[in-house]
């Protein structure tokens, strides 16, 4: 069964209280989530590993202590339980997050 979510609709899906960013749909494990923080990203750690894909806007990806520049088209991944988080990003920030697997983390690959 194919699941599409457009940007638009992802910009307008509502944001729960409490939350940052708005569940688009899951499967399983894996959760859709779209993610646009305005002046501060104040993440802590995930119980599952995540992958962000950046639709606008460019800044500096803080995880585990590495800073790494981004811009639209990158693909950034975090391990489960690693602290990171978006800095001196731009206002227009917009990121597609898909969080899967086992919660805690999968072993790595070779």
């Amino acid at each position: 069964m194919v699941k599409k979510v457009t940007l638009d609709a992802a910009r307008t899906a509502p944001i729960p209280q409490g939350r940052r960013a708005a569940q688009l749909f899951s499967h399983g494990s894996m959760g859709l989530w779209f993610y646009a923080p305005r002046g501060s990203d104040l993440q802590t750690p995930h119980d599952q590993a995540e992958v962000y894909v950046v639709v606008n806007g460019t800044g500096v990806f803080v995880c585990a202590g590495e800073r790494i520049s981004f811009g639209p088209g990158d693909a950034l991944f975090v391990p489960a339980k690693v602290g990171h988080r978006f800095e001196e990003f731009s206002d227009d920030l917009e990121v597609w997050v898909v969080f899967y697997g086992l919660k805690g983390g999968e072993p790595a690959s070779v």
